[in-house]
Formats: C-alpha cells, structure tokens, sequence
C-alpha cells in the first residue's frame, strides 16, 4: 500500500495535524447545523435567514475539503466521519422541531464566535509549525469572522 508523506515531521507534523483535525470537526459540524436549521427554520425573517444559512453551510463545505487535503499533502489522514465529529465537536447542538428565526441567528451567531476563537488559536498554533497550514486557516477564519458580523448584525 503507497503512503503519503510530506514536509513537516516531529512537533511541527503534530502540531498541524491537531489544528487541521480540529478544524474539519468545526467546519463538518457547521456544515451540518446550519443545515439543520436552514431546513427548520421558522419565522418573520425566514427567506433572508434561510438563504444565508445556505451561504453558511457551502463556506464550510468548500473550507473543509481545503483543510481535509492539506492533511492529507502534509502525510495525514484527516477524519470526518460522523463518530468522530459527533465525539469531538464543540459546536451547540440545534434542537429538534421548529426553529424560530431569532433564536437560530442567536445560536449561529454564537456558534460562529467559538468556531472564530478556535481557529484564532490554531493560526497561532501553527505560525512555526507551518505557514502553509496558517494561511489556510486564515482564510477560513476571515470567511468564519464575516458570516459572525453578518449574522451578529441581525440580532
């Protein structure tokens, strides 16, 4: 069987590796509860809300395909499989049944804030390790920062 490698080893391989893993997690499970929501969503606002939730759930689709090949160029083999994310997610879980629409900008609006903080400590994790990598989550945290003010800006 043919195995990837690439150029990080040691510490910095590690260091990425946990800051990509993380990351995926975020971007699946954002991927899935916007979604969610986007499908139970109710209220006076719901076209706006839903369209944007669907904006949501492609930012974090088109991210986690980047951040899931970069594992795999640096010789990692990232994992999203539902066990996996469903064990290691942080993200606040939508309840089941009808959403109101203030309530869902609320709880994406604070989603968002933790999955931000998060990639913050990432990009500062890998600065060392992997400037590569860094940009990457740079980008995903620019884009994760925007939809936070978007939606923030509707509560």
């Amino acid at each position: 069987m043919a195995t990837i490698t690439g150029p990080l080893s040691g510490d910095a391989k590690d260091t990425v590796v946990d800051a990509l893993q993380g990351a995926l997690v975020d971007l699946i499970d954002l991927s899935l509860v916007a979604k969610q929501a986007h499908w139970n969503l109710v209220g006076a606002h719901f076209r706006p809300i839903h369209l944007q939730l669907d904006e949501l759930t492609d930012l974090a689709r088109a991210h986690m395909d980047t951040i899931a090949e970069r594992a795999v160029a640096i010789g990692a083999n990232p994992d999203g499989r539902v066990a996996t994310v469903s064990k290691s997610t942080k993200l606040p879980q939508p309840e089941g049944g009808w959403l109101e629409d203030g309530k869902v900008v609320a709880r994406i609006t604070d989603t968002l804030d933790g999955i931000s903080k998060r990639m913050y400590e990432r990009i500062r994790a890998t600065d060392d390790a992997d400037p590569v990598t860094q940009d990457l989550l740079i980008a995903v945290a620019q884009e994760i920062d925007k939809q936070h003010w978007m939606f923030q800006a509707q509560r």
